[in-house]
């Protein structure tokens, strides 16, 4: 061990696996699942906030996500296998929410009265943005210059910052629940009793499932309730507005999204530059690095690996940039970061 320059960190409480563990097939599969769950609410989260206000129909909503999807597969898989090689799912970023408002909003694009153009249009323009904002990223990863500047970071500097930006869609997330309270009281009382008290029951031959598996069990039980309430005839009657927020079979996704759908570069056209556009855009892809940078160090903590020196740091920040780029090549609306 005094050979090792950075030795790994203790077995923190409660934590089975670490770093180098293999649990068995089964259960990885079902853990990968569950990750997928989780960046799903934020692939659909995303778009369905934006892409209405782009003009874009449920159509357009499906195969951004489609697309967001996709690309948040390929680039963890570029994170897990070249960049820092932690344990960190790549996916859709909040942070950039503010300069993507920023350009639809834009007063050329707002001139557009035909709404499917428009989206086309500003689609392009966010695609350019990320384009540009991607290449300072990719810069800074490589040329070693955010390891640098990563050696002044600190708990007490990152912690506000992404405090901040999750803080930044408490007005967006939170409401939502309120827009069904039927449904969304259960789904997080049910998580957080799963998660936090009654994580060491084990049912199942002295495994922990509701620590484990704590998305997949409220998830599936809370749609199946709302399936129940749906088919019953709870929302007969209701406003609009309430028969969107609960009822399963109102979002169009579904029955709009094409069977097989394969995303690939430039499927929405050409991108269109903008300095204001990429300079927006750069304010985010910096909170993001920052978010990121962040991310690494919490999941090199959890996995009991050794902290990220600064060259792993840069590492992943340049794949990240590289991500970035994937995302404005294919068109997925939005930047990515990394989550724990």
């Amino acid at each position: 061990m005094g050979d090792i320059a950075h030795p790994p960190m203790e077995q923190l409480q409660d934590l089975e696996y670490c770093i180098d563990s293999n649990p068995p097939w089964p259960e990885t599969i079902l853990l990968a699942f569950q990750n997928y769950i989780l960046v799903l609410g934020t692939s659909v989260m995303i778009p369905t906030v934006l892409v209405p206000t782009m003009g874009g129909s449920d159509g357009d909503k499906a195969r951004v996500i489609q697309t967001l999807l996709f690309v948040a597969g390929i680039n963890t898989l570029l994170q897990a296998l070249f960049g820092t090689r932690l344990p960190a799912v790549v996916g859709g970023s909040f942070a950039y929410l503010v300069p993507i408002a920023y350009i639809i909003n834009d007063s050329q694009l707002q001139r557009i009265d035909e709404p499917h153009v428009r989206f086309i249009q500003t689609m392009r323009a966010i695609q350019g943005a990320l384009i540009v904002a991607a290449s300072i990223q990719i810069i800074l990863g490589y040329s070693q210059v955010w390891g640098l500047f990563s050696r002044f970071f600190s708990p007490l500097g990152m912690a506000p910052v992404v405090g901040l930006v999750g803080l930044g869609l408490f007005q967006r997330g939170f409401p939502a629940l309120g827009d069904c309270v039927e449904i969304g009281l259960p789904m997080l009382f049910l998580v957080i009793a799963l998660s936090q008290y009654l994580k060491h029951v084990k049912p199942l031959r002295d495994f922990p499932i509701f620590e484990r598996f704590p998305v997949l069990i409220c998830v599936s039980i809370i749609w199946i309730y709302s399936v129940i309430l749906t088919a019953s005839g709870a929302y007969r009657g209701k406003p609009n507005e309430t028969q969107l927020s609960c009822r399963t079979d109102r979002a169009n996704l579904i029955s709009t999204a094409p069977w097989f759908k394969f995303p690939y570069p430039l499927q929405w056209g050409p991108p269109t530059f903008a300095a204001g556009h990429s300079f927006a855009m750069m304010s985010a892809v910096l909170v993001s690095m920052v978010e990121s940078t962040g991310a690494y160090k919490a999941a090199s903590r959890l996995a009991i690996a050794t902290p990220p020196p600064a060259y792993v740091l840069s590492r992943g920040i340049g794949w990240q940039g590289i991500g970035i780029l994937l995302d404005g090549l294919f068109g997925t609306l939005t930047g990515s970061t990394v989550s724990v």
